[in-house]
């Protein structure tokens, strides 16, 4: 099953959240809930990849992540899509230049955890990521120390919007970045996959 791509009008902010969500839980809700309300957000789309170029070993089946993340996330302000497989992207770089095609005049806002700043750089094009798209970080357990000495903070570190003005960023321009710190769910889809409890097979 695949679904039609997203509505967005020209002026509105959406906040994208990428990832395989594999499976999505309570965390993602979570953090998607923290980022509409510290950077101003009023629509996050998560981007439910094809799979992860990072990863060695491919998540299960795109359908199946989907209707999974549909049942998690239940918000009328949040849309899950599979719009990159229907663009025919692989890195975040491709996606968000696709996506400003297909969206002119629309204002992204990349989303992502203290753990992707820390290893930021690494990511294909993620200076073109930077100068494009602002970027709204959450912390993490354990990550906050190694995400502020990155590369990527380090670089950028004068475009820092500091956490007090994170409502700013909805309407910064770019390279324009924000790290808050929030209270993070425990839970993780590699705990939920550990213990059994996510049937990786395609659905019949």
């Amino acid at each position: 099953m695949r679904h039609s791509f997203p509505m967005a009008r020209p002026g509105q902010v959406v906040g994208l959240l990428g990832g395989s969500f594999d499976p999505a839980h309570d965390g993602h809700v979570h953090i998607t809930r923290e980022a509409m309300k510290r950077f101003g957000l009023s629509r996050v789309w998560w981007l439910v990849s094809p799979g992860n170029p990072l990863k060695s070993h491919g998540p299960a089946p795109l359908d199946k992540r989907v209707a999974r993340a549909q049942s998690v996330m239940q918000d009328p302000r949040v849309t899950i899509t599979d719009i990159e497989a229907r663009l025919g992207t692989r890195y975040t770089a491709q996606t968000l230049a696709a996506l400003m095609n297909v969206y002119p005049g629309v204002r992204f806002v990349w989303l992502m955890g203290a753990d992707n700043l820390a290893q930021f750089h690494r990511w294909q094009d993620w200076t073109w990521i930077t100068e494009n798209v602002p970027l709204g970080v959450l912390a993490r357990p354990g990550d906050r120390i190694s995400a502020r000495m990155s590369r990527a903070a380090r670089v950028y570190r004068d475009h820092r919007i500091s956490a007090k003005a994170s409502q700013m960023l909805a309407r910064a321009d770019a390279p324009a970045w924000c790290f808050v710190n929030v209270a993070m769910s425990p839970q993780s889809s590699s705990a939920i996959r550990a213990a059994g409890n996510w049937d990786t097979s395609p659905q019949t």
